[in-house]
């Protein structure tokens, strides 16, 4: 039946996306490890670390993921109209108008950089101090603002490889840029010291981290570029875009939907200025953040990108019923995916979090926060899959509105909650509250997105009762076993390789469970009357 083959397909793309995912997640958490313990608790480490990150967010106020929301759906329409060589045309046309913006918005950032730098370092009590980071920080700028066009290359052969049903190398990329950055760190701090604060920070130091962050991303965009071609989609950017109504259309979408994206990027950007108050705060912020996204990434917002061209051509065919059965599908999916890791991730935050801290980093003072942080990612990154595989539906059916409006609302709530953490010590407790900001912030939107969705997929069922409770059940089946690798871990060594292999082994097995039990309750289930599991869901409502 098409209904299975379309879940087959979903299920297989999405362990796709979550694999390669995972190991691209997994050596960007060690990038931020890395970079920690190398330049210490220390306002350089607060300014170096949001600086080498403003380039992706700066992309991000251009299109950042709203490009694959709103080019995929474009590129699979003009697949099935036109063939491969009008999706050519149409990947042309929007790749010239996006470098040129890119070109654009970097030349300003390079601009903008020292009033840029005074954001990342007002928090320094020492004159003195302040104004050497100002400088420092000018030049970190200076030297990573030429990623924002290479990020747009990237995220151009992603969408190409995405739209071709292709999704390893546009979701495992991200590997190349820690494993040049992971060593350029290491030599860095071998060759200048560790732990250096703005006064002793010399600038070789900078030249050597800020050219490598930016040669990582050049290799990054390269092999994006080739995976795009290999499927038949070369980027050949063209500046006669204007001349095809199509691609005209598709960059008004895209300059409507800025808001999307833009407006979480700026909350991120005013979340990690203000950690950059508290030696070590960005280190905890930006750490907690990487996670955040880890376990979103290889959970539900690996089966939105997954499921989104399916999504597109229901949409494109108004096919209802199908589009219902895609939803479907997607959302137990990304709740099977999400659950066990909220689990997992908020029992053993502690644990977790003194393996992850080393060096200058491991003290009480920014340990214990880290811990509440994490635990509190472990909850958002359910929150946010659930935002994401709800916009992706949305941007489908060429909802742009919604997703604009959800990001309005979420970036003025974040702001206000995180200005409100200036009442507070500069210590972990500010570190706290802007965590739980962020979450506050993607529980609105989730609720303003998937409101929206509902009613627009009515009469069509919006939830499958069957495996959510399947997913229920098997995830409380593995809390004991969560609890038992805590208190191991209490009456523990401090050997941290040991702890790190009780760890991985505990999820190991408590990842087993959780999928043996998930597989026994669904067939259980599946053989229950089916009248009893959509009690209150039969109507149109």
């Amino acid at each position: 039946m098409p209904t299975d083959r379309a879940a087959s397909t979903t299920a297989r793309n999405s362990v796709t996306v979550a694999g390669w995912t995972l190991i691209s997640r997994i050596t960007g958490v060690l990038r931020v490890v890395v970079i920690g313990p190398v330049l210490g608790a220390t306002y350089f480490a607060n300014a170096f670390q949001t600086s080498y990150m403003l380039p992706h967010l700066v992309f991000t106020l251009i299109a950042g993921p709203v490009l694959g929301m709103v080019l995929v759906p474009s590129v699979v329409r003009a697949v099935s109209a036109g063939g491969d060589t009008r999706a050519r045309e149409i990947l042309v046309g929007v790749s010239g108008w996006l470098l040129t913006t890119a070109v654009l918005v970097s030349a300003l950032l390079m601009i903008a950089s020292p009033a840029v730098a005074w954001t990342l370092n007002f928090g320094i009590p020492d004159p003195a101090s302040r104004a050497r980071g100002l400088w420092l920080t000018t030049l970190v700028v200076l030297l990573v603002a030429p990623q924002g066009v290479l990020y747009a290359l990237v995220h151009l052969g992603m969408a190409a490889q995405q739209a071709k049903g292709r999704f390893a190398l546009a979701a495992g990329g991200h590997v190349v840029e820690s494993l040049i950055l992971i060593p350029a760190v290491i030599f860095a701090g071998w060759c200048y010291g560790t732990g250096l604060d703005v006064k002793q920070v010399p600038i070789g130091l900078v030249l050597v981290l800020g050219a490598a962050s930016t040669v990582s991303v050049a290799l990054h965009a390269a092999l994006q570029l080739a995976g795009a071609a290999r499927v038949g989609l070369p980027i050949w950017p063209s500046m006669r875009w204007r001349q095809d109504p199509e691609v005209r259309a598709i960059t008004k979408r895209l300059i409507r939907s800025v808001g999307v994206a833009a407006w979480p990027a700026a909350a991120m950007y005013v979340l990690l200025a203000l950690a950059g108050t508290v030696r070590g705060g960005v280190f905890v912020v930006q750490l907690t953040h990487t996670i955040f996204f880890s376990l979103a990434f290889v959970s539900a917002r690996a089966v939105s990108m997954a499921v989104l061209p399916g999504l597109a051509r229901a949409a494109h065919s108004d096919d209802a019923a199908i589009f219902g059965v895609q939803w479907r599908q997607a959302l137990s999916y990304a709740m099977i995916a999400s659950l066990p890791l909220l689990v997992l991730v908020g029992v053993n935050a502690g644990p977790a979090a003194h393996l992850l801290t080393a060096g200058q980093l491991r003290h009480a003072a920014l340990i214990g926060p880290l811990t509440i942080c994490m635990a509190v990612a472990a909850v958002a990154q359910l929150v946010s899959g659930l935002h994401d595989i709800g916009r992706q539906a949305l941007f489908a059916r060429l909802d742009d509105r919604t997703p604009r409006r959800a990001s309005e609302a979420t970036f003025g709530v974040i702001v206000i909650f995180a200005a409100a953490s200036l009442l507070l010590p500069a210590d972990g407790s500010r570190l706290i509250w802007l965590v739980v900001a962020n979450l506050i912030g993607e529980l609105l939107a989730a609720g303003i997105v998937l409101i929206r969705l509902r009613r627009a997929i009515r009469p069509e069922l919006f939830v499958e009762p069957r495996p959510l409770a399947a997913a229920v059940v098997a995830t409380c089946a593995i809390v004991p076993l969560a609890g038992a690798v805590w208190w191991t871990q209490q009456i523990q060594t401090n050997d941290r390789l040991a702890n790190l292999t009780l760890l991985a082994l505990g999820a190991v097995v408590a990842l087993g469970v959780y999928v043996v039990v998930l597989r026994a309750v669904s067939r259980r289930i599946s053989a229950a009357p089916k009248a009893t599991y959509l009690v209150g869901n039969t109507g149109p409502g």
